[in-house]
């Protein structure tokens, strides 16, 4: 497992138990590194090979475009020739911000994708990478993660930013012109084992059920974690961020729905489970 540390490879580890996990550092491995990668790759022949690793910062990627690429693409295309070598399956996560967010309705895994971004464009780029070397492999979009690995690992989430910044009893401006389904990282992971068991390959959308909007998510981290700070709508040109992003990012669990498997928890019930588990509520 590639990225393994990180939020939804905390709970991947944990989805898996009974599986012989190995998970190389990103010191032992950068997937940047061609020869590296395919050296690991056969030292280890794995069956199945997760990747978890990206350069996920939108904004950053606007002005990093050539690190974006070099890890959401080229180190993908590593990945790929790596498990095609040794006839191994990818498992790769990928994001809604593949999309240009004007389909008003939740997009399915036959959709066509229009990122609007540096990042979505690197990542639909890394997907079509996949698709042109493997036969086996799961490309699985999300969105917007959370996760007990946030609480310490670098930068955290949304939900425990949203939380620092009440303690702090900060002023909280959160856009309100952005829909998407927050994701709590042990959900998916429990349905990437599901998908892995299952050996059906291809695209699917694994998100928790419904939809909101930043600023409804941060509202309902407060009203759960029975917090009161100053919070204040804005839109998406109000925040000055440097990257474009979807205005509709929400994905439809089609295939998920064709599987009888769409038993993803609404995204509120799931933020409850999680403030329990880091010990908010």
């Amino acid at each position: 497992m590639i990225g393994a540390s990180g939020q939804l490879g905390t709970d991947l580890r944990k989805a898996l138990t009974g599986q012989e996990v190995v998970a190389p550092t990103h010191q032992e491995l950068d997937i940047c590194d061609s020869n590296r990668v395919s050296e690991c790759v056969q030292a280890m022949r794995p069956d199945l090979v997760i990747n978890t690793a990206a350069s996920h910062g939108t904004d950053e990627c606007e002005t990093q475009v050539e690190r974006a690429f070099q890890v959401n693409v080229y180190g993908v295309r590593n990945i790929s020739l790596a498990c095609k070598s040794v006839g191994a399956a990818l498992v790769h996560m990928s994001t809604d911000y593949v999309f240009d967010g004007k389909k008003h309705e939740p997009y399915l895994e036959d959709d066509i994708p229009r990122p609007v971004n540096v990042y979505g464009i690197s990542k639909l780029a890394g997907e079509l990478m996949i698709r042109s070397m493997l036969d086996r492999y799961f490309v699985v979009r999300t969105s917007a993660l959370f996760g007990s690995r946030g609480v310490t690992g670098k930068g955290g989430n949304f939900v425990t930013t949203m939380l620092r910044l009440a303690r702090e009893k900060k002023d909280i401006r959160v856009v309100d012109d952005q829909r998407l389904s927050p994701t709590y990282t042990a959900d998916l992971a429990r349905k990437i084992a599901w998908l892995i068991n299952s050996e059906t390959y291809g695209i699917w959308h694994v998100t928790n059920g419904g939809d909101c909007s930043w600023y409804e998510f941060a509202a309902a981290i407060f009203q759960q974690a029975g917090l009161h700070p100053s919070l204040s709508p804005i839109t998406t040109a109000e925040s000055g961020a440097r990257a474009r992003r979807p205005a509709y990012s929400v994905l439809g669990h089609g295939r998920l729905q064709e599987a009888a498997a769409d038993d993803m928890q609404p995204w509120e019930d799931a933020l409850g489970v999680y403030l329990q588990e880091i010990g908010v509520i």
